[in-house]
């Protein structure tokens, strides 16, 4: 394991010895790749989104089994059962909780103090400082080459904005692979910077081979944002599904979108009431159409038959940017290795001041 350390405001915050972090990436960020992730020193995080309450404690527990390093969970906040799923959090001891949307001044404060490290991901401004007012430890900002949901605003534009605009700690998104890009947020300010589709393509990572072939033969130019999924901006690698989701009308997608709500339903565990308590949340929160709320439901179902099943036919393909760079599946610990090996050449380059 390399020596080769950089300590940040983010090391210090969660324990970790390298300012890096894991995303949680749904049917991706299982126990172990992020258990790889943690004994390679860097913060992983398990996605919980698509897990039952029972099967995200069962999960938790195996982390624990395979790393004593910290790490740390993924959360809904606007999920029926959110409450629940905290208590597992707290219970099991869990370091750090990171949220895809904004946590209520509540829910941070219950974690908070259970002293679990409060870690929400956001893609505004505004949106870091209403939850750094509201107690959040820190952000992971995200910009537009981010995987997955999006916005359209640059990591470049959007990180120095952030920055400047609260006093704790920010985590870089999107657009990262490398040292290079450590070395670059670092200089903009950031504490460290998070990965998903790096870590996706690890040979830690249980994505099928094929998937993975798929991603490594994409350039730049394969990877698109699109709304058909789920009515929502959201990047992936550009296939023929994707195509055909782009030709078909709204009376297709929504039939569509019945059978995989039916199909998420059981694989969450989660009841009818429950899967239309959180479409209300939702609708209220984004100001959405039943359509749209509807059509929510086949993001995790296309991605669980290409991630899971490796259907890439059947399933798309959430991608940041960056995967038109990525020629390589290395193990966790061989990546963050080198990316902190990289990190300290690019900073050795650099025109001495003073």
């Amino acid at each position: 394991m390399s020596d080769v350390t950089i300590a940040t405001r983010l090391t210090e915050l969660v324990g970790v010895r390298h300012p890096v972090v894991q995303t949680g990436m749904g049917w991706v960020a299982g126990p172990r790749l992020v258990s790889a992730t943690a004994n390679a020193g860097a913060l992983g995080i398990l996605a919980s989104a698509t897990m039952s309450v029972d099967r995200l404690r069962s999960a938790v527990r195996e982390v624990k089994s395979r790393t004593d390093a910290p790490f740390g969970v993924n959360l809904r906040a606007d999920a029926g059962d959110a409450g629940e799923r905290v208590r597992v959090v707290i219970e099991e001891g869990v370091k750090v909780a990171s949220f895809a949307l904004a946590p209520s001044r509540e829910l941070i404060a219950r974690l908070k103090d259970a002293g679990v490290v409060v870690v929400p991901s956001i893609g505004a401004r505004r949106h870091a400082e209403k939850v750094a007012a509201w107690g959040a430890d820190a952000v992971i900002v995200q910009g537009g080459e981010g995987g997955g949901h999006t916005g359209s605003v640059a990591t470049t534009v959007l990180l120095p904005q952030v920055v400047d605009a609260v006093d704790i700690p920010v985590v870089a998104a999107g657009g990262f692979h490398d040292g290079r890009g450590l070395v670059a947020a670092l200089a903009y300010g950031a504490a460290g910077i998070a990965m998903g589709t790096r870590f996706l393509l690890t040979s830690d990572s249980t994505v099928p081979d094929a998937v993975k072939a798929r991603y490594l033969e994409a350039a730049v130019t394969d990877v698109t944002v699109t709304t058909k999924v789920d009515g929502l901006p959201h990047r992936m690698l550009r296939t023929e599904l994707v195509d055909a989701l782009e030709r078909s009308g709204r009376a297709a997608s929504l039939l569509r979108a019945v059978r995989h709500a039916a199909a998420f339903r059981r694989d969450s565990g989660m009841s009818w009431a429950q899967m239309v308590r959180d479409g209300l949340a939702m609708k209220h929160g984004k100001d959405l159409t039943w359509s749209q709320i509807l059509l929510a439901a086949n993001t995790p179902m296309l991605l669980k038959a290409s991630m899971v099943e490796g259907r890439t036919d059947l399933g798309v393909m959430a991608s940041g940017q960056v995967a038109g760079l990525i020629d390589d599946l290395p193990s966790c610990a061989e990546l963050v290795e080198r990316l902190m090996a990289e990190a300290r050449a690019a900073l050795r380059t650099l025109p001495a001041t003073g």
